[in-house]
């Protein structure tokens, strides 16, 4: 399974998807995922380290991880960042909105994908 283009023809930039890996307010990914960080002490050891994760799978199967896990593992708690809202459960008018932008998504792949 995987999204094989890039969402909304966008292209990721690495710098700014490792900032969103970290940043608590967008991705967060660090506090489930231990990722090669060193400058960020505390990582998450909930979720498979994602150290080499750029070897192991593709842009579109990393891509469609980060748009919605769930979509690969049903089990998953990890978040759906890109999941179009009419596909949440009534969701608060608030909340009926992605996690991520596509923009950002592109980013994160972008920097997923360098993690050889």
């Amino acid at each position: 399974f995987a999204i094989a283009q890039p969402l909304g023809g966008l292209r990721g930039d690495a710098a700014r998807g490792r900032e969103i890996v970290v940043e608590r307010g967008r991705g967060n990914c660090i506090s489930c995922h231990l990722l090669p960080i060193p400058e960020h002490p505390m990582h998450g050891t909930l979720a498979p380290p994602l150290g080499g994760v750029g070897a192991r799978l593709s842009a579109g199967e990393l891509r469609l991880r980060v748009v919605d896990q769930k979509l690969v593992n049903p089990e998953t708690i990890m978040p759906a960042f890109y999941r179009h809202p009419a596909r949440y459960n009534r969701p608060h008018p608030d909340y009926a909105k992605t996690i991520l932008s596509a923009q950002e998504v592109e980013d994160v792949v972008a920097y997923l994908v360098t993690l050889k």
